[in-house]
């Protein structure tokens, strides 16, 4: 591996590039070594349709509600920032701006699905408000790595992340938790689900609030600058959710969805004033499916779904307001080994914002066909789709991806596809937009192995993304309208690298590991892009002892830049959190999680602080 033998004279440190070629030389005996195992969890975001993940080509991981909690996580980016391929940049605290990096790619070039329904922004340059999801309301994630525009249209241009809430099954389950922590951190949460009869159910609250810590400290600034402002930043979040299933038939199916999230958050807008400004994140999502199976082998789907995602910030006054519809219509045709599908899908923009002239609208209407084939150690999954956008016009993208099984645990696979991105309504119609700006669109290529016994599970993938007419901002010249600037399809970028991760089981103690050797760069400048480390890791234990289970897990990242000049550095950080938990009582369980075990002082943007040592304390009840 090229990017790998490089890796010491990039500036990785000799630690983990010893370690990640210790993993691939160690990956044929380790392949071998293994009792055999099978992989029959099923996932649907690798190709909308429900799968065994060992049918499966591409690269996905799947967190279930189990490891949530474990995890402790005050956030799903949080938690995101623990998987593989996987970085987040925040300003400040919990209620802070905050990105997801997937495979180094930017932060709108992920698709983000909450039930079904697309979450997405039409400020700026897009991507979801990442903070104003509730972490508490989430069950299950899925984290598609690659390009996915044949399969799910615009944006999936390095991968799609699925949020699923809890699905009501057997009889009613209650639960109540609640816990504090550090900065005075109070948590409360409550729900039931279950199902009875034709009818399944689950309503969930959470309420989370926090004083927080000074997100911007006078260490941070230099004298002359004035930005001082030593107050605390806190937030308080407060979120509900709904789903309701009813079984019309033995072939029919009817789920209706809700979520509502309200996030209010301290910030310093004005470093000359004591008090803190307030940003408002609202965030809406709805949703109605319906599934019929007509026959064994042929069944269809019909999905309506709205989403909305408010920002707005007072006293200091700025709003804007994204709404998302979409209508898809999807049918399945399931033959032996193969499975075919067919899809209808409209995607209807709405942005509200002072700047493009109170409302502007966009749509694309998609087609897109499907083909999968499993068998005797073979996988094959081909994808076209064309997207046709009111403002553009249209576009086509396409994917192929193999996979073959060497051995009964160790498979190898490889995969190409193109994807795109429209532009945001805010840079096209905004005062600093360009009306003609044409989409993003990259071309991916990597190849994989993956080995699979039981709970033991190793994984090594190589890719390589290239991203033209990426949109940048730019300074006032040309032709741009505004004198301070505009947005410009001048750039070019590539995403590279190779993602080593694995499970096992030793002795009582389950481990699991992670580490990223990236190359994310602009290729006209040759520099890297911001906030993104050339290589990160993740190390996780947990085990059983005496009544306990106690967890411990390692991050750590390498030095990044805040600026596209790469001239402002982000030091390297190794972080250690702890956590253990133990029933109490009849279904009463206890929760501690200590934080930032050494306290480290680091940043992942520039002039904002990240949170010390802190702990956490909780009690949640849930009857078996």
């Amino acid at each position: 591996m090229k990017l790998i033998a490089s890796c010491v004279r990039r500036g990785a440190p000799v630690r983990l590039c010893s370690s990640a070629l210790a993993v691939l030389a160690a990956f044929p005996v380790l392949a071998q070594s293994q009792a055999q195992g099978t992989l029959d969890e099923v996932v649907v975001t690798a190709t909308r349709v429900a799968q065994p993940l060992s049918d499966l080509v591409a690269d996905v991981t799947v967190v279930d509600r189990d490891q949530i909690e474990r995890s402790g996580a005050t956030g799903v980016a949080d938690l995101l920032a623990r998987l593989p391929g996987l970085e987040m940049g925040r300003s400040g605290g919990i209620g802070g701006t905050t990105s997801v990096f997937l495979r180094g790619g930017n932060t709108q070039h992920t698709a983000v699905y909450l039930d079904g329904v697309r979450l997405d922004a039409q400020s700026g340059s897009g991507g979801v408000a990442w903070e104003s999801i509730p972490l508490a309301q989430i069950d299950r994630i899925e984290v598609l790595r690659g390009p996915a525009g044949a399969v799910y249209g615009s944006d999936a241009i390095n991968g799609v992340i699925q949020l699923f809430t809890r699905k009501g099954e057997g009889p009613a389950t209650p639960y109540v938790g609640m816990g504090v922590g550090s900065h005075g951190l109070r948590k409360l949460e409550a729900g039931v689900s279950g199902a009875t009869g034709d009818i399944d159910y689950s309503v969930g609250m959470a309420h989370e609030t926090s004083d927080g810590f000074n997100v911007q400290p006078s260490r941070l600034r230099k004298p002359a600058d004035g930005l001082r402002n030593p107050d605390q930043d806190g937030y308080d979040s407060i979120a509900a959710n709904a789903k309701l299933g009813f079984q019309l038939s033995r072939s029919q199916r009817l789920e209706a969805t809700f979520l509502a999230s309200d996030l209010d958050s301290q910030y310093d807008a004005n470093p000359r004033t004591p008090r803190n400004d307030l940003s408002l994140h609202h965030l809406r999502t709805m949703g109605l499916n319906w599934k019929a199976s007509w026959t064994e082998v042929f069944s269809t789907t019909l999905s309506l779904t709205e989403s909305q995602e408010r920002y707005e910030t007072t006293p200091a006054a700025y709003l804007t307001n994204t709404k998302l519809r979409g209508y898809l219509l999807q049918n399945e045709w399931r033959v032996g080994p193969h499975l075919m599908t067919a899809v209808l899908e409209r995607r209807e923009d709405q942005l509200e914002n002072s700047s493009v002239g109170n409302t502007r609208n966009r749509s694309q209407d998609g087609v897109a066909l499907g083909y999968g084939f499993s068998q005797a150690g073979h996988s094959l999954q081909l994808n076209l789709r064309h997207d046709d956008d009111s403002g553009f016009g249209g576009k086509s993208t396409g994917s192929a991806a193999y996979g073959y099984a060497l051995t009964p645990k160790l498979r190898a696979t490889a995969s190409a596809g193109t994807a795109f991105r429209a532009p945001t309504l805010y840079q096209r119609f905004s005062d600093s937009g360009v009306s003609g700006l044409q989409p993003e669109t990259s071309r991916n290529v990597e190849a994989g192995l993956h080995y699979v016994d039981g709970a033991s599970r190793l994984s090594m993938v190589v890719y390589q993304n290239e991203v033209s007419n990426l949109i940048n901002y730019v300074n006032g010249a040309g032709a741009c309208v505004s004198p301070y600037g505009c947005y410009a399809s001048v750039a070019r970028a590539k995403y590279e690298g190779v993602t080593l991760s694995g499970t096992y089981a030793l002795k009582g103690v389950n481990l699991r590991a992670s580490v990223d050797f990236q190359d994310p760069r602009d290729l006209d400048t040759g520099k890297d892009l911001a906030r993104r480390a050339r290589h990160h890791l993740s190390l996780g234990a947990d085990t059983q002892w005496t009544g306990w289970r106690l967890g411990a897990e390692l991050q750590a990242s390498g030095k990044r830049f805040d600026d596209t000049a790469n001239t402002a550095v982000l030091g390297g950080y190794t972080v250690i959190n702890l956590s253990a938990s133990t029933p109490v009582g009849r279904d009463l369980t206890l929760l501690a999680r200590l934080d930032n075990l050494a306290d480290k002082d680091y940043q992942t943007a520039r002039n904002y602080a990240t949170d010390g040592r802190t702990l956490y304390v909780g009690l949640k009840w849930a009857p078996m």
